[in-house]
């Protein structure tokens, strides 16, 4: 008799639902309902999650919604790898170099005759086939980078998070609580907010206080970002997801349905850049031209 596989609570970057063998595989989300996208043209889909406010003592103490943009199942875990690889790859410095056998110092002399000796015959001490010769096929300074375009990648953060939302918690803003800086106190919330301290979690705020970073630096588990830092490694190898009422907010402004990102402040960017080029043409043609009248009126004198 065949059982049926149990879906992981846990967003291990291994063991996240977006990944798992089945592509068929529904994304783990505590959605309330479902809302179409406007353009009809785009197969996406907002999810919206339920998500309850805890205190810094871990009393509930509201709640609050995460409305995010989602790709659709069959092509969330394709947008997903997508970014993920780009980001990966993005990092490679591509700075390793080896030396072939033309650029290996030493080897100019024949080492022994070709004939006579009995050997195999060698006409460089550098060959491939020595110790110390140069590197057949080695690696050499590359570019890794590849492209990837601002909303797939912003589509990729905004299903990955909607994928976290069964185990995502959102606490109220704690940074004042800390008056110095300990790691057992911060220990101690973790325990009050139903986190395991040897899982790891993600905490997003808009601003992490020092006292705050101080205190949670020595827990190998956390990782303490900032919409500045957020990035989709550390959204899939999280366990736990921590935000803030003021990281909701951002996160539904900034990857919510009604975001329509920043075309026209670009457009009008370059329209501004072209329209300085064009005025530094027309005012070194200028000059040029009061250049020539000087230069002629200058020989007609002389003359």
């Amino acid at each position: 008799m065949a059982t049926s596989t149990p879906t992981p609570t846990s967003l291990s970057f291994f063991s996240s639902s977006l990944f798992l063998s089945s592509p068929s595989t529904k994304l783990p989300c505590l959605s309330l309902s479902f809302k179409t996208s406007s353009n009809p043209n785009l197969c996406i889909a907002s999810q919206l999650s339920t998500l309850s406010i805890l205190s810094f003592t871990g009393e509930k103490i509201g709640e609050t919604y995460l409305d995010l943009k989602s790709a659709p199942p069959e092509t969330a875990r394709a947008v997903v790898h997508r970014a993920i690889i780009t980001d990966q790859q993005n990092k490679r410095r591509g700075t390793a170099s080896t030396l072939t056998r033309s650029e290996v110092r030493g080897g100019g002399k024949k080492p022994y005759p070709q004939k006579k000796t009995g050997r195999a015959r060698r006409g460089s001490m550098r060959s491939p086939l020595r110790p110390g010769g140069g590197v057949i096929f080695g690696p050499k300074p590359r570019d890794w980078s590849i492209k990837i375009n601002k909303k797939e990648k912003r589509l990729a953060i905004s299903t990955a998070l909607s994928s976290a939302a069964q185990n995502t918690i959102v606490v109220e803003e704690f940074g004042d609580k800390f008056e110095k800086p300990k790691t057992k106190d911060f220990m101690e919330a973790l325990k009050r907010w139903g986190l395991d301290p040897k899982q790891k979690s993600m905490f997003l705020m808009m601003e992490v206080p020092e006292n705050v970073n101080l205190s949670s630096r020595n827990i190998g588990t956390l990782r303490m970002l900032t919409p500045r830092t957020l990035n989709l490694f550390d959204i899939l190898n999280c366990d736990n997801l921590v935000l803030t009422p003021d990281a909701v907010d951002y996160l539904n402004g900034r990857y919510g349905e009604d975001y329509e990102g920043d075309t026209e402040d670009d457009d009008e960017e370059e329209e501004e850049e072209g329209g300085g080029g064009e005025g530094e043409l027309f005012l070194n043609v200028n000059m040029t031209c009061l250049i020539l009248e000087e230069a002629n009126e200058n020989a007609d004198a002389e003359q």
